[in-house]
C-alpha cells in the first residue's frame, strides 16, 4: 500500500468513526462509552492520515484547506477530551447535552475533509 493510498483509507476511516458516533450519540440523545472510543479513532485515524498527507505533500503549507484541517483535528481532539470529562464526571445532565455540540464539530470537521477531495481533483 503506498503513502497516498494508507493516508486515504485512514480519512476516510476516521470520517466513518466520527459519523457513526457524532450521529448514534445524536440519535440516542445520551453520550456513552463506546462512541467516546469511535471518537478517539477517528481523532487518531484523521491525525494519522494528515500526517501521511502532509509527507506527500513535502510538508505543511499555509492554505486554506490545511489551516482548516489543522483547526478542524483540534477541535476534534477537544470534543474528544471534552466527552472523556463528561463521562468521567458522570454528570448526566452533561450526558444528555453533549450531543447539542457534536453535530458542530463534526460539521466542522467536514468542510477540511470536502475541500480535501475537491483540492485534490486532477485537472
Amino acid at each position: 500500500m503506498t503513502f497516498l493510498q494508507l493516508a486515504i483509507v485512514l480519512i476516510i476511516s476516521a470520517l466513518l468513526f466520527y459519523s457513526i458516533a457524532v450521529w448514534s450519540e445524536r440519535f440516542t440523545k445520551k453520550l456513552s462509552w463506546w462512541h467516546l472510543v469511535l471518537f478517539f479513532l477517528g481523532f487518531l485515524a484523521d491525525s494519522s492520515g494528515t500526517a501521511y498527507m502532509g509527507k506527500l505533500s513535502g510538508g505543511f503549507h499555509f492554505k486554506p484547506h490545511t489551516v482548516s484541517g489543522f483547526l478542524a483535528l483540534a477541535i476534534m481532539f477537544f470534543h474528544t477530551i471534552w466527552a472523556t470529562v463528561v463521562l468521567v464526571k458522570k454528570d448526566q445532565e452533561l450526558i444528555k447535552s453533549f450531543h447539542k455540540y457534536s453535530l458542530i464539530a463534526w460539521l466542522i470537521w467536514l468542510i477540511p475533509f470536502i475541500t480535501g477531495m475537491l483540492v485534490s481533483i486532477p485537472k
